[in-house]
């Protein structure tokens, strides 16, 4: 095996670099993902028709076509559709809220099913309002017990956004490519990029746990 790690020494600063774009994405996304999927997931319980058949179709979509199609569609047909020239990390953020939406609102919508149907009657019972009881009372028990679904979903956003590579966003597989055609080596670059995300998914189970054995120790 013709390994070299002491060519890639210098290089490992910059493959490092991509660690700030990976991260903003990720968060950026599931931040809003979260946000736009629990807007999905109330319209999908909610008896408006129209509004609810959109919900569902939209997640359709985005379930049944391809993350990198979806991304490549968003950077390059915006500016054929509408004039705007998107940035790289515009097309990155835009592309992975709306399909982590999708994903996201079916576990939530799932979450929200699952809680006591005595919580739904004692809110009415009590004449509480619809959106303050979604928003008080049961959003927050159905994320509770959808915590490990969401946790899920973000650690595959994680790893999913090595797509952005493929638009050229400076992250950690793009600088490993770059490295890669610099000293034309292949194993080294991928090997630190793969020990990278590697590492980063594991803070973030652990991270997970914490919080969940924290949820536990509040019931």
């Amino acid at each position: 095996m013709d390994l070299d790690f002491g060519q890639i020494v210098p290089y490992i600063p910059f493959i490092l670099n991509g660690i700030k774009v990976t991260l903003l994405v990720t968060l950026i996304s599931v931040i809003l993902g979260f946000i736009w999927g629990s807007i999905l997931a109330l319209i999908k319980i909610s008896k408006f028709g129209p509004l609810n058949w959109l919900a569902v179709a939209y997640t359709s979509v985005f379930r049944g076509t391809p993350l990198i199609l979806q991304l490549t569609f968003v950077y390059f047909a915006t500016p054929q559709l509408t004039g705007y020239n998107i940035s790289q990390l515009e097309a990155a953020v835009l592309t992975f809220t709306l399909n982590s939406g999708a994903y996201i609102s079916e576990t939530i919508r799932g979450g929200i099913l699952a809680v006591d149907k005595g919580q739904w009657e004692a809110a009415k019972a009590l004449g509480i309002p619809y959106r303050r009881m979604m928003l008080d009372i049961i959003l927050p028990q159905g994320v509770k017990n959808i915590l490990p679904a969401l946790v899920n979903e973000t650690i595959a956003l994680l790893k999913e956004s090595a797509l952005v590579s493929t638009i050229g966003l400076a992250d950690i597989l793009q600088n490993a490519n770059v490295v890669k055609g610099t000293i034309f080596r292949y194993f080294e670059p991928y090997i630190i990029a793969g020990v990278l995300y590697y590492v980063m998914v594991m803070i973030l189970t652990w991270v997970a746990r914490m919080l969940e054995r924290r949820m536990r120790r509040s019931d």
